[in-house]
């Protein structure tokens, strides 16, 4: 989203129109940005934690020149999945930092493990629903069959995450990026959430905020999405690299929401 240059085809959809959702059995969500959001200085504690990770496995690069480094591989790493569709992880970007300046150290190490997990644990802090996702998902859940599907590079960071805010009892299925290996919007993931729940993609509907990954993605899947602008509308912005390309959305077919309440009203027609 940071960055991204989003141009709709047609006349935008808020909930006015044509829309019928009769049809729809099941619903799929995005997390970050969606479901939750991180609050501002989520990025900088993560990085301290993850210095002091390292410094607890005996690893002590110079604070300034490891970020610039860090921060450089993940950028290229994630532009690169953004391309390809296949996941990166962070344990590669630490482990590129620390070999650019002199530690002779592979991304398998288990103090970079070590160290992950310290950089994760600042998001169980950091991390909140957005506004009435609670309420609107025990409203979903029952008449809905509910599924999560994020773009997340370390998934067990992403349930512990789902986990800690009493999220994850809402879903039926579970799908992180990081665990199938592709990330949104290669097809690959869109159609494991469609094997996943056993349905016809026609009754499948998918709520995201990322006009490429999200959206883009949906639709070249054959599904309907919902393009949910709570972050965009206040200027959220999503880690280095996590961008979305220049991307048209068809106005005339994507409904565009931004709170819970307007989901609510657009499934009740």
């Amino acid at each position: 989203m940071q960055g991204a240059s989003v141009r709709r085809i047609g006349t935008p959809h808020k909930i006015t129109g044509g829309h019928r959702m009769n049809h729809i059995k099941a619903i799929g969500f995005d997390l970050f940005n969606t479901l939750i959001i991180a609050q501002q200085g989520a990025l900088e504690e993560a990085q301290m934690r993850l210095m002091g990770g390292l410094a607890k496995n005996g690893l002590h690069p110079d604070v300034e020149p490891f970020k610039k480094a860090y921060r450089d591989t993940a950028v290229r790493c994630i532009t690169q999945a953004n391309r390809d569709g296949i996941e990166t992880h962070n344990r590669f970007w630490i482990s590129a930092a620390l070999q650019h300046l002199g530690y002779a150290i592979e991304p398998e190490d288990s103090r970079i493990s070590s160290a992950i997990d310290s950089y994760f644990s600042a998001f169980l802090d950091f991390c909140h629903p957005v506004p009435d996702t609670v309420p609107m998902l025990k409203t979903l859940n029952g008449p809905y069959r509910l599924a999560l599907l994020s773009n997340f590079t370390h998934a067990p960071a992403a349930v512990n995450i789902m986990d800690h805010l009493g999220l994850s009892r809402f879903f039926e299925v579970v799908l992180i990026s990081g665990e199938i290996g592709y990330r949104k919007p290669h097809p690959v993931v869109f159609r494991k959430l469609i094997d996943s729940l056993g349905m016809d993609k026609a009754e499948l509907l998918y709520v995201g905020d990322d006009p490429e990954a999200d959206i883009q993605g949906a639709l070249n899947a054959g599904i309907q999405p919902v393009w949910f602008t709570y972050a965009r509308d206040r200027k959220s912005s999503l880690p280095p690299g996590a961008v979305s390309e220049q991307v048209e959305i068809p106005g005339d077919s994507v409904p565009e929401i931004s709170n819970w309440g307007e989901l609510l009203a657009l499934l009740r027609r």
